[in-house]
């Protein structure tokens, strides 16, 4: 291998000590000036094309563009130059490197760019970056080097028997390439999707019906694509299936009814992003729908994860099912002394001092019962906003119900207990207070 090594370096250097060294070298120069040249000119009108495109299927091919436009720009001059240089019968041996580098070049940005779209940046993702990085720069090496026949042999000859298959190093390499390459691309043409679908004027339950249907289609085609693409009779997954079905049937029949369960939700419509829903002892609304659980965050910024199946085998109160519109009631006690009528006047002017109560339906005060220790008065207002809870519409109505009171004399009872002292332990029977006191 070392011998090898140094005669691809010496015919390196044989080459550029040549004469039509030089005519090679001028190619590669004109190549990279004439793709600076495009790039400085493109980029801006593709820049601007960019920034009015939105979210879409165009707004992704654009910014692909933009990072293959230099590397592509520079392989199309060197292949008319080896093209040229091939017709005089010239040595294109340093041509031959370049277009490799280039091609490499671009597909380097390419998936870097892709991975970055389909997935949320994050330490596997940027790990990930750097080994797509290491691969195709190592593959160009052994290629340049004349190595890379050899170890796909020898990486080829490492194989085992499964019956009537067999499975060396060199597939398994390939299924799991094949396999992440089409399952990036799944993702990243779902999340397309998925913007797409937010600028179309749909439901949001129908936004995350689609989508979530159009990820599960996308990544089982890519699934079975890759496999057949690395050589793996589909046939066979018939046994994988009947493995299937045993593990649904002993452990993983929960997963299985989540999974269905996210489907029937976003289908019914019972449940959509933005909904106002308790579910035992969480209320919250619906921050998003996934495929095993809903994310329910409350008031507080907690996030609930709720398993679908329990949405659908449980009680559910959804405050926002058919009409946003909630009533909230202010309850108060005014003294038996005062008149009720103006309390009720009072409480209902009150209702005007939270911008978030409606005029229609309107706020009414009731007299509700009469109480031990005054009459009990409540306050009903109507929001359409439950999502933002209901304390700071509680706490600037009551406080203009105190200051209406106080203004107009009425007072709020608090509760009064007379003590009646039969006996005192101690005490002598016939003893008056002024035998006690001397």
């Amino acid at each position: 291998m070392y011998q090898h090594l140094e005669l691809v370096l010496q015919s390196w250097i044989t080459a550029a000590d040549a004469e039509n060294f030089w005519w090679q070298f001028l190619t590669l120069t004109i190549a990279a000036a004439f793709a600076s040249l495009v790039n400085r000119r493109l980029q801006r009108l593709l820049q601007d094309s960019v920034g009015s495109s939105g979210n879409s299927f165009r707004h992704l091919a654009l910014h692909s563009l933009q990072r293959l436009l230099w590397p592509v720009s520079a392989l199309l001059v060197v292949i008319v130059g080896r093209a040229i240089l091939g017709w005089y019968a010239a040595p294109v041996a340093l041509v031959d490197i370049a277009m490799p580098v280039l091609i490499a070049l671009a597909a380097v940005r390419v998936s870097v760019y892709v991975l970055r779209k389909a997935f949320t940046d994050n330490p596997l993702v940027r790990s990930s970056e750097t080994a797509i990085v290491l691969l195709v720069w190592g593959l160009v090496i052994l290629h340049l080097l004349g190595w890379l026949p050899e170890v796909l042999a020898m990486l080829d000859a490492v194989a085992i028997e499964l019956g009537t298959v067999r499975v060396s190093v060199l597939s398994a390499l390939q299924l799991i390439l094949m396999v992440g390459v089409a399952f990036t691309l799944a993702i990243w043409l779902s999340e397309a999707i998925n913007r797409q679908l937010q600028s179309a004027g749909l439901t949001p339950s129908m936004q995350v019906g689609i989508s979530k249907f159009s990820r599960f289609l996308l990544i089982t085609l890519a699934f079975l694509i890759a496999l057949n693409a690395a050589g793996i009779d589909l046939s066979s997954l018939a046994i994988f299936g009947g493995a299937l079905g045993v593990g649904l049937g002993f452990g993983l029949q929960r997963i299985a009814s989540n999974f269905i369960s996210g489907f029937i939700l976003v289908f019914d419509r019972s449940i959509k992003p933005g909904d106002i829903i308790t579910v035992g002892q969480n209320t919250g609304s619906v921050h998003e729908l996934r495929a095993r659980y809903v994310v329910v965050r409350n008031r507080e910024g907690v996030d609930t994860l709720i398993p679908n199946e329990n949405l659908i085998t449980s009680e559910v109160v959804n405050w926002s099912f058919a009409d946003r519109n909630v009533r909230t009631t202010i309850s108060v006690q005014c003294s038996y002394k005062d008149d009720p009528e103006q309390a009720m006047a009072l409480m209902l002017e009150s209702a005007s001092a939270s911008p978030r109560v409606l005029s229609d339906p309107a706020p009414v005060v009731r007299l509700i019962s009469f109480g031990e220790n005054g009459m009990d008065l409540q306050l009903q207002v109507w929001v359409n906003d439950p999502e933002n809870g209901f304390a700071n519409v509680k706490s600037d109505i009551n406080l203009a119900i105190w200051r209406a009171f106080k203004a107009a004399g009425i007072t709020i009872p608090y509760p009064q207990r007379d003590l009646h002292i039969k006996s005192m332990p101690g005490a002598v029977p016939g003893l008056t207070q002024d035998d006690r006191n001397g």
